[in-house]
């Protein structure tokens, strides 16, 4: 139990951390608002610990932490829930691309750390990469498509 006490005060500080960098960056980049963008990403750091708290349950440790984060996020922006248009309209205020900034730029540090066996990949990354780009592209689409239908918006 006092293992995951620790890992959570790693996640917390780690959400907590890139959500200040969100919304400044969504703050000189877009003239946001800085009230209305840090709502925003309290909503999705408490979204993330939720799915984290998730994953850590027994029997729900088969499936990856980061399935069980957007299983709760769709779940809670789906508008049978009640706080969904809430939701929605907090994090509205938080762009995507600021949040994405210190997302890569922690995936840069976290390969950095680890050279040596990135080295060991060589140029087979690269399709490997490619691969899984063009994949989740194509998934990504395909599934905002058949929502788009399914809702009668597209």
């Amino acid at each position: 139990m006092l293992g995951y006490i620790e890992k959570m005060k790693d996640i917390l500080f780690i959400l907590v951390v890139t959500a200040i960098y969100s919304v400044i960056a969504h703050c000189v980049g877009s003239n946001g608002e800085l009230a209305a963008g840090s709502i925003g990403a309290l909503v999705l750091v408490a979204i993330t610990v939720i799915g984290v708290v998730i994953s850590w349950l027994p029997g729900f440790k088969r499936l990856p932490m980061v399935f069980w984060v957007s299983i709760i996020a769709v779940v809670a922006s789906m508008p049978q829930f009640p706080l969904s248009d809430w939701i929605l309209a907090q994090t509205k205020n938080v762009g995507f691309l600021s949040i994405t900034t210190p997302i890569l730029a922690y995936g840069g540090l976290c390969l950095g750390k680890d050279l040596a066996a990135f080295k060991q990949l060589s140029w087979r990354i690269v399709p490997v990469a490619l691969a899984v780009a063009a994949g989740s592209f194509i998934c990504a689409t395909a599934l905002a498509e058949l929502m788009l239908h399914w809702e009668g918006i597209f």
